[in-house]
């Protein structure tokens, strides 16, 4: 990894963090949303609060941290006048989820459920993720 690509994963890795403490999660709850494993202490969190260290540059992981970070914006956007409320909305019940929490969904662990709750909140996703695509037809 050059020193570009090492400075992109701390920049992911203190965004992502930031956003799981601004929704007041605890530590092996943020390890679980990241899908890392049990061994991760508390204090390789710090270490990635202070940017002296990065996730691990595996595909998994990123793609967790972008969801989780797709999922705060489109929180923003839901709730622009009221950053709090992501964090409340993810901790009410939710009918869709058959009366489960979004963040007990996304807490099971499993990449499906990130992007359920990302569904949910964003439109364009959803779309995306049905297969559902845009056909340019000729003479349109």
């Amino acid at each position: 990894m050059n020193k570009e690509q090492h400075q992109a994963m701390v920049d992911l890795t203190r965004m992502t963090i930031g956003v799981l403490d601004g929704w007041r999660l605890e530590t092996e709850q943020m390890r679980i949303l990241l899908g890392l494993p049990e061994n991760v202490r508390a204090r390789a969190f710090q270490k990635f609060r202070d940017g002296r260290d990065a996730l691990p540059a595996e595909p998994e992981v990123i793609r967790r941290a972008q969801y989780l970070l797709r999922i705060a914006d489109a929180l923003r956007t839901t709730y622009p006048r009221n950053p709090h409320m992501g964090a409340q909305w993810l901790r009410q019940r939710h009918r869709r989820f058959g009366g489960r929490t979004p963040l007990s969904v996304i807490l099971s662990g499993d990449e499906l459920d990130l992007t359920s709750v990302l569904a949910e909140l964003d439109c364009t996703f959803a779309w995306d993720r049905t297969g559902s695509h845009h056909v340019a037809y000729p003479g349109a």
